[in-house]
């Protein structure tokens, strides 16, 4: 029984947070800054609130993709070459993980949320100037994206689909709303994956899981929503909060 596992209230605040994830992560990532930290305080094994978070958060990115696609927001071989190199890059990432100490791993972490911190400007995702690339161009720096961001999800994980933004930025020129179109085709392909094998692993607590991936998905759409019609300046704004949740966190984990 649900009761038997949380309290009502903190059954509440969860669908909440589930809600709040899926809007915040449909318009910059990083959804799982709210939820994680609202999955633990409800008392889910830790086990269960990754798989629970996952399978909510695959859910709910899968609207967000679709939608962002039926905008012609999302360059499909580029989102299909992102996702096959972060996919291979997770799995290396996994392993390196293993031979690394939690405080080399969160000093790495701060380190590249400063480097990001700095590299974003004012600027970044006003236009779309990826058609100055020629495809071949192009679909390798897809794949070279995937790789670092697969890299970064496989050591890390948390804000992967807010650097997958910025990655798409930076790297192709995109505008802010392909970028974010683009990140979700990526974050959706990474998700599955992880999701399968919580599946198989049973660990999955689906009268949590289910009404929280509703509310995740009722987020994503209104989210998706907002980033569509207001485009780079809503997106540039949830991205700054993203990040700053980010390195509170990193802090946090580091000092206490």
């Amino acid at each position: 029984m649900l009761h038997l596992i949380i309290s009502t209230q903190s059954f509440v605040f969860l669908m909440l947070a589930s809600f709040l994830a899926g809007f915040l992560d449909a318009i910059a990532g990083g959804g799982g800054l709210i939820t994680i930290p609202a999955y633990l305080i409800s008392g889910l094994p830790v086990h269960m609130v990754y798989a629970c978070n996952k399978f909510a958060s695959s859910c709910g990115t899968a609207i967000a993709t679709l939608r962002y696609y039926r905008n012609k927001m999302v360059d499909i071989p580029v989102g299909l070459l992102a996702a096959a190199g972060a996919f291979v890059c997770s799995a290396i990432a996994a392993k390196i993980v293993l031979v690394l100490d939690a405080h080399t791993l969160k000093t790495m972490l701060l380190v590249i949320v400063a480097a990001v911190i700095t590299l974003i400007n004012k600027n970044m995702g006003n236009d779309n100037h990826s058609d100055r690339f020629g495809k071949r161009k192009k679909y390798a720096l897809s794949v070279l994206i995937g790789g670092l961001i697969g890299l970064y999800d496989g050591l890390f994980g948390p804000g992967t689909g807010t650097f997958a933004l910025i990655a798409f930025c930076l790297i192709l020129k995109y505008d802010m709303r392909t970028a974010t179109g683009n990140a979700k085709f990526l974050n959706l392909a990474s998700n599955c994956a992880s999701l399968a094998v919580y599946i198989l692993a049973g660990t999955v607590y689906w009268k949590v899981a289910i009404p929280a991936a509703v509310l995740n998905i009722c987020g994503n759409y209104a989210g998706a929503g907002v980033a569509i019609k207001k485009g780079a300046a809503v997106i540039r704004k949830m991205l700054i909060v993203v990040i700053v949740l980010l390195f509170i966190k990193v802090i946090y984990d580091m000092f206490f």
